[in-house]
């Protein structure tokens, strides 16, 4: 029997800790290209957001994105993160 360390991430929306996997990931790689992570090893610095709706909504309302990332983002990455959810 092993132990290991389930990698934690924090969520951008609720600031709470959750495993890496169960997250969803966006990614801006050094060309600034912004993007949804779906295998989380794309290179780049990343930001996580979970998977309850209240998150999402929250993360488009205010966005949070933006604010990670200290950039303008597109909606289309917004509506990316609140297809993911349905």
């Amino acid at each position: 029997m092993s132990n290991y360390k389930i990698p934690m991430r924090m969520c951008v929306a609720c600031r709470q800790m959750y495993p890496k996997k169960d997250m969803i990931r966006v990614t801006r790689n050094n060309l600034g290209i912004i993007q949804l992570d779906a295998k989380g090893k794309s290179e780049g610095r990343g930001a996580y957001v979970c998977n309850k709706k209240e998150c999402l909504i929250k993360c488009s309302k205010s966005k949070l994105l933006n604010k990670a990332f200290k950039c303008n983002i597109s909606e289309k990455i917004y509506d990316e993160l609140q297809e993911k959810n349905e």
